[in-house]
Parts: structure tokens; C-alpha cells; sequence
């Protein structure tokens, strides 16, 4: 019998249209959009499903996601009868994982990302950070360079071969410069609104704790692995600390992926637009299963679990 996992990406918000069949074609899918935008203070099928410039701003691109996450995730249940084993998320998806290990309500998900958004839009001004992806070098020797030039880190650890950086602006260029003359194939620079998962967030993740201490926080009904250490959670006060430290912390999803496929799990199913995640588990392993979910038309692949 297969040992399932639920994965949620962090990005992917540019995708206009994300969940739209979920949200005109299931009642679920609705219910949760409709929740969404009464407790927000704009409409989520507006922003996900019409062509605008928010989606790429993060106080917007947070909750949007987080809330399509969440209703694919629910309508899959409901369709399926399939439950995950354990759950995770990169960055963002971490909150639709937390959802779907019962450790927040739907709604408490999306309102803790929604003030999560607002404050990491507010805690650099524009153009002072950066992010870029290093491409082909090892993750040892990234950190070794990295090690030298103050300002920048380890933002992501994606997959063999792609591990993105972030920081002040001059020190991810100072780096990336150095990278691509200790051997990394290619350096790019990405197209972000922030400079995510460096110590530049790190008081955007102290305001975040205070945001947090009106959420309730329910011990897990199935583990989730969490992206600062990679390791499983399954009580309830280690989530707080943990979501505090995420905002400024690297994000360890190749850990993550190792920690679930360590314990027996050979089925991974990616809930959200896009198929990055799959892309990563693809070059971290050969030998699991894994799904995308994307659309409604493919919840039907999981039959094949």
C-alpha cells in the first residue's frame, strides 16, 4: 500500500486563471474562494482568475495561493477519499500543508498569510534585495563561498543541482559572481518582490510571531515536515517557533523530501499550479511516484494510486 504525501508549492501565483475550474465547477472550490474574499479585503476569484499586476506582489500572491492550495486540496479529499500520510509545502506551501495536517483551520491559514504577506512586503524597501538561482554547483561548496561575503544566504535548497540565494542586492551579485567562477553553470537572477528566506525578514518573522498568538494551533493529526529543520512535526508547540524562524530561515526542501522518502513514502502528490515541485522530487529520486494536480481534470490520474 502506497505511503502518500500532499506537497504545495510556494510559487507560481503568475499563473492567471490558477483554480478557476475548481472555483466555477465544485461547490467546495467555492465555499473556500467565497470564505477567502469575505475575510480579506478584496475578492480572491478577481485577483486569481483575471489578468492584474497584483498577483506578483507578495501581500497579494500569498493569499491567493494559499487559498487555492487549500480548495484543490479539499476538493481532491472530497472526490478521492484519499488521505495523505504526511504533508509539506516549500515556503508558502507550507501554510496549505499545515491546513491539510490540521494543524490551522482554512480560514486561520488564510489569514495568518495574508498579515505574513503584508508584513515581508513592508520589511525591505524595493530594490535593496535580491534572489538568484544557482545552477550545477554543490550545495557544500555554495556554502562555502557564501561564507565569505556577508549579506547573503541560502534562501532554497531545491533539488541536486538548483539552490537559490538571497540577500542585499550587491552581496547576491558579489556572490554570484563568485559562483560562476568556483563552477556553477549559470547564476540567475530572479524576478521577486523581496529578498525571501534571508536574515533581512528576520523582523518580519518576530512581527509575524505576534500575529500568531491569535491563531489556533491544533496538534497535527498527520505530521507535516517542516522547512526550517526537515524534520517532522507532530506537536503543537514546536509550530509557532518554527513559522517564526521560516520567514528569514533557508527552506530545506530536498531535506524535506529525503526526511519523507526515509520513512517510506513512494507517493508524492503536488497540489497547486505549476509542476515545480514534481520537477525537484523528479532529480532528487527515481524511484517514487508523483503526481500533479493542477487542474480538476487531473485529480483523476490518482486513481492510479
Amino acid at each position: 500500500m502506497s505511503k502518500i504525501a500532499f506537497i504545495f508549492p510556494g510559487q507560481g501565483a503568475q499563473y492567471c486563471g490558477m483554480g478557476q475550474d475548481f472555483y466555477e465547477q465544485t461547490a467546495t472550490g467555492k465555499e473556500i474562494f467565497d470564505m477567502a474574499s469575505g475575510l480579506l479585503d478584496f475578492s480572491l476569484p478577481e485577483l486569481c482568475f483575471e489578468k492584474n499586476d497584483r498577483l506578483d506582489i507578495t501581500e497579494y500572491t500569498q493569499a491567493a495561493m494559499v487559498t487555492t492550495g487549500i480548495a484543490m486540496m479539499r476538493v481532491l479529499e472530497e472526490k478521492t477519499g484519499i488521505r495523505p500520510d504526511v504533508t509539506a509545502g516549500l515556503s508558502l506551501g507550507e501554510y496549505c500543508a499545515l491546513a491539510a495536517a490540521g494543524v490551522m483551520s482554512d480560514r486561520d491559514a488564510i489569514l495568518t498569510v495574508r498579515q505574513r504577506g503584508i508584513l515581508m512586503q513592508e520589511a525591505v524597501p524595493a530594490g535593496l534585495g535580491a534572489m538568484a538561482a544557482v545552477l550545477s554547483l554543490d550545495a557544500a561548496k555554495i556554502e562555502e563561498v557564501l561564507s565569505q561575503i556577508d549579506g547573503v544566504q541560502i534562501a532554497n535548497y531545491n533539488c541536486p543541482g538548483q539552490i537559490v540565494i538571497s540577500g542585499k542586492k550587491e552581496a547576491v551579485e558579489e556572490a554570484g559572481e563568485k559562483l560562476l567562477a568556483a563552477g556553477a553553470k549559470r547564476v540567475i537572477g530572479l524576478n521577486v518582490s523581496g529578498p525571501f528566506h534571508s536574515a533581512m525578514l528576520t523582523q518580519a518573522g518576530e512581527k509575524l510571531g505576534a500575529v500568531l498568538e491569535n491563531i489556533e494551533i491544533h496538534k497535527p493529526v498527520i505530521p507535516y515536515v517542516a522547512n526550517v529543520t526537515a524534520q517532522y512535526v507532530t506537536e503543537a508547540d514546536e509550530v509557532k517557533p518554527l513559522l517564526i524562524r521560516q520567514v528569514s530561515s533557508s527552506v530545506r526542501f530536498q531535506q524535506s523530501v529525503e526526511a519523507m522518502l526515509k520513512d517510506g513514502v513512494d507517493t508524492f502528490v503536488e497540489i497547486g499550479p505549476g509542476k515545480t515541485l514534481a520537477g525537484f522530487i523528479k532529480k532528487i529520486t527515481r524511484d517514487a511516484k508523483v503526481f500533479n494536480i493542477e487542474k480538476l481534470e487531473d485529480i483523476d490520474k490518482l486513481k492510479e494510486i
